[in-house]
């Protein structure tokens, strides 16, 4: 037998391994808890000449594997939030419909602008492997992603329209001369 002075110095390390095996703070504690009810119940069959923080960590170590054993085979068979999961069925139709507009968008738009739609925000390339990829330079990428986003945006908006989108053209605006 031990006494209970002996197991409250071993509380430290106990308390790392309780962490270690739930990776949980409020976990850890409830295991320690557990682990020093159940060591002061059995503390008989304590071994004088044993070491108390082997001996009291493998009572730690077997309510953790009874805990996670109880869990696995109550909480997935019983838990309605898994079952619910499992039942639940995105809207496809919803879904689809999105995929179908966003494609007759992008094969309104020009070749330039899907290039570069594809390059940078499918494949998550940067602008300047992208520019180096099509030989421009990076700023001739930023407008051209610019503007195909808004024609891109606009075609959205107009079901795959595109008598309204921006040309380069449309961009250059004359500057005003200074006086």
């Amino acid at each position: 037998m031990f006494k209970s002075s002996e197991l409250t110095n071993e509380l430290t390390g106990l308390k790392k391994f309780a962490y270690k095996l739930t990776r949980n703070k409020s976990d850890a504690e409830d295991l320690l808890h557990n682990t020093c009810v159940r060591a002061l119940e059995k503390k008989h069959l304590f071994k004088e000449d044993s070491d108390l923080f082997k001996w009291s960590s493998r009572i730690m170590y077997n309510l953790f594997v009874s805990e996670y054993r109880r869990k696995t085979k109550f909480k997935t068979q019983y838990d309605p939030e898994t079952y619910l999961e499992k039942q639940s069925v995105d809207a496809a139709q919803d879904t689809r419909i999105e995929i179908l507009q966003t494609e007759q968008a992008m094969a309104a738009l020009s070749e330039e602008h899907r290039e570069i739609l594809v390059l940078v925000c499918v494949q998550g390339m940067e602008y300047a492997e992208v520019a180096k990829c099509l030989s421009i330079p990076v700023g001739t990428v930023r407008s051209r992603l610019s503007r195909a986003r808004t024609n891109l945006q606009m075609a959205l908006q107009t079901n795959g329209n595109l008598a309204h989108t921006f040309t380069p053209a449309q961009h250059h605006m004359p500057m005003a001369r200074a006086a």
